[in-house]
């Protein structure tokens, strides 16, 4: 609701002592929660800002959105314009990494007002003496303000604006009406008085709303995940140094992130063994996850990947392919970690006096004990919780995807990040909380830059559908960045099981061109690794002989490796626009419920991908589009020809209207297809494997 504020006129223009402001302000967005939480932006991009305002009467309205940078005293404005129905539209753009905010105010025309009233009597043919002197009044009043502003030059021109007026007021019908109209109605005047003109009482919205400003990494990139230790060779212990050695090959498929899972020293205490096996044997190497040993807790790194000196190097080595390394930050402790012994008040206890390991009924987890977030010592267990993401930054990561984070306390989540980037306004948090949306979405409110999603589980064309259309529109839209994974450690899902290498690849199509930001578990993704531990029982989406639990060795140059197309698919997410943001997702028809199709678009159109893709891993398939031309930006192309560029293959395609065909085999399931508006036909030998 909209409240009168003179605090709020003096931030707009000259106060005076008036009357309660008469402009109403309501439905305001973007807006989160009442404004309690902020809604996210890249630097570069504007916030659009939409609002009712209208007041009583027949009076004009203007408005204005005011923003500024957090902690900043003075706004600054941009006008809204009418978009009819007493709704108005405006729009600032953010640069600076970090919190802003903005409201909107709103004050009655009164020039405006004036303005259109002599329009109506003038085509009336009715004498306008009287409201030239009344316009008169205006300009001058606007003349004095900017005079005692310092500007004399505006002042002038208004003051000569109002003795034409008021001489034509004077010599009534028979003088200058005709040059005091001109004057009176003229762009200039009309932009003079917007600058200088009494606005009176002005209305602010009641509520600051947040916005906060991270880089452009927070809305587009490619993730890797890898195991340090699996990076040895013939079964041999990796190493950083190793890592090291592995990222050219990492970067030439084109990712930015190179995720680790984590590097901390592994507890001997209920350690795990292979394929999650409750006893280990000797030479098992155990969960990452069990964190903390003799050796140090969650700021060492295990002996067996090296030292922090090696993890540096690994820092810079990466940041001279172009990529980023991001940590795990999982936190929980192993019956070793040092803080057990040392601060056994942050865990919780049972009954009998021993600390209560972590369980997620069936599964348990005695190799795991969580802390405890509202213990009697919280302030102190929060504080070293936050220097350790602390520490690591200071070690160059500006990237962490966080384990769990929906099991531990959400105020400690909204504090923690906060503190972080108030060092590190350019640090980013990836949510690892598969759980029900409402909290996901909260998670996102409270500060995660990105997060896992259900894309995992999401297979059939209606899901997938409406997916993505709840994730690309307000509200969620405004908060919740989507990173898509096909796969994880902890995830094969039956359709990679069970499809074979079409299915990966599929996969593959979907999560790098629906999503700004994807990742994948590898080598097990681009090798195909489809093999599920029965023995966890029916529908398991566990790994057979999965890394968590021990060593692995990958060939990396397996002839069925997906290196070379993934690498393809990157290079054409950099190469357009389009695909480095998620808001503008348009799904069109097919008449066919085993073929998808959507596409993307730079804000102006001057980037348009379309992409058909088909969810049947075993057999070709075929249908016909009925695209939204509009989406395209090819509602004004009617029945002339336009060509579609597939990206995946460089085959030319010349396509008319919504409707055509499109056929889709397991070798070949998707295009990836660029718009080119008004293209002569034209075609080159595809290749229809993408791998060749």
């Amino acid at each position: 609701m909209a409240a009168g504020s003179e605090t709020a006129r003096g931030r707009i223009g000259a106060a005076r002592a008036v009357a309660p402001a008469r402009a109403v302000i309501a439905g305001v967005t973007p807006e989160v929660d009442c404004g309690r939480h902020a809604i996210k932006r890249i630097s570069g991009d504007s916030v659009i800002v939409e609002a009712d305002v209208f007041a009583d009467g027949h009076d004009l309205v203007e408005a204005a959105v005011l923003h500024r940078r957090a902690g900043e005293e003075s706004w600054s404005q941009a006008p809204m314009e009418p978009l009819g129905n007493d709704r108005f539209r405006g729009r600032f753009t953010v640069e600076s990494l970090g919190k802003h905010e903005y409201t909107v105010a709103a004050w009655i025309d009164r020039f405006g007002s004036w303005r259109r009233d002599l329009r109506k009597r003038l085509e009336a043919g009715q004498d306008p003496a009287m409201d030239f002197e009344i316009g008169a009044g205006l300009v001058e009043g606007a003349a004095a303000q900017a005079e005692a502003a310092g500007d004399a030059a505006d002042g002038a021109e208004l003051r000569a604006a109002a003795r034409t007026m008021r001489r034509a007021a004077r010599q009534g019908r028979a003088g200058d009406g005709g040059v005091a109209a001109e004057a009176a109605l003229s762009p200039h005047l009309g932009a003079l008085m917007a600058r200088w003109g009494d606005r009176g009482a002005v209305a602010e919205y009641a509520r600051r709303l947040p916005v906060v400003v991270d880089r452009p990494r927070a809305r587009f990139g490619a993730w890797y995940e890898l195991f340090p230790r699996s990076v040895g060779r013939h079964g041999v212990h990796g190493t950083l140094r190793d890592v090291i050695e592995l990222l050219p090959y990492i970067s030439a498929m084109g990712f930015d992130v190179l995720y680790l899972p984590p590097i901390h020293p592994i507890g001997r205490t209920n350690r795990k063994g292979r394929n999650n096996s409750e006893r280990a044997e000797p030479g098992d190497v155990g969960s990452p996850w069990a964190i903390g040993a003799e050796e140090g807790g969650h700021t060492a790194v295990h002996p067996a990947l090296g030292t922090l000196e090696d993890f540096d190097a690994l820092v810079r080595a990466a940041a001279g392919h172009g990529m980023e390394v991001a940590l795990d930050i999982a936190f929980q402790c192993s019956p070793d970690h040092p803080w057990v012994v040392q601060h056994p008040e942050w865990f919780r206890k049972r009954p009998d006096g021993t600390i209560q390991y972590a369980e997620n009924p069936p599964k348990k987890y005695q190799d795991i004990y969580p802390l405890d977030f509202e213990c009697e010592r919280w302030r102190e267990l929060w504080q070293a919780l936050r220097d350790v993401i602390l520490f690591w930054a200071g070690r160059g990561v500006q990237v962490f995807r966080v384990d769990n984070p929906h099991t531990k306390a959400m105020p400690f989540w909204e504090w923690a990040i906060a503190e972080v980037k108030r060092e590190h306004p350019g640090a980013i948090f990836l949510s690892e909380a598969f759980t029900r949306p409402k909290v996901m979405h909260h998670l996102a409110k409270v500060g995660f830059t990105q997060s896992y999603t259900y894309f995992t589980w999401r297979n059939t064309k209606r899901e997938l559908e409406e997916h993505f259309k709840e994730l690309t529109s307000p509200p969620v839209r405004e908060v919740f960045r989507a990173n898509l994974w096909p796969n994880t450690p902890d995830i094969l899902h039956e359709f990679l099981q069970t499809g074979g290498r079409p299915a990966f690849v599929i996969r593959l199509l979907l999560a790098a061109t629906l999503g700004a930001s994807y990742g994948i578990y590898g080598p097990a993704f681009e090798l195909c690794e489809a093999g599920a531990r029965e023995s966890a029982g029916a529908g398991s989406e566990e790994y057979l002989d999965s890394e968590k639990y021990q060593i692995r060795s990958w060939d990396l140059e397996h002839p069925q490796s997906l290196r070379h197309l993934i690498a393809r698919v990157n290079r054409i997410r950099r190469d357009n626009a389009a695909l480095q943001r998620d808001d503008t997702l348009r799904f069109h028809r097919v008449d066919n419920d085993e073929i998808i199709c959507y596409s993307k678009s730079a804000p102006d159109l001057s980037n348009v991908i379309l992409c058909v893709v088909s969810l049947d891993p075993r057999n070709e398939r075929w249908g016909w589009t009925d695209l939204d031309m509009a989406a395209l930006g090819l509602e004004a192309q009617g029945d002339e020809p336009y060509e579609v560029h597939d990206l995946l293959t460089d085959a030319r395609y010349t396509w008319r209207g919504a409707r055509n065909v499109v056929g889709l085999s397991p070798e070949a399931p998707g295009h990836i297809l660029r718009v080119r508006g008004g293209g002569r036909w034209a075609r080159t030998e595809a290749q229809f494997e993408y791998f060749m």
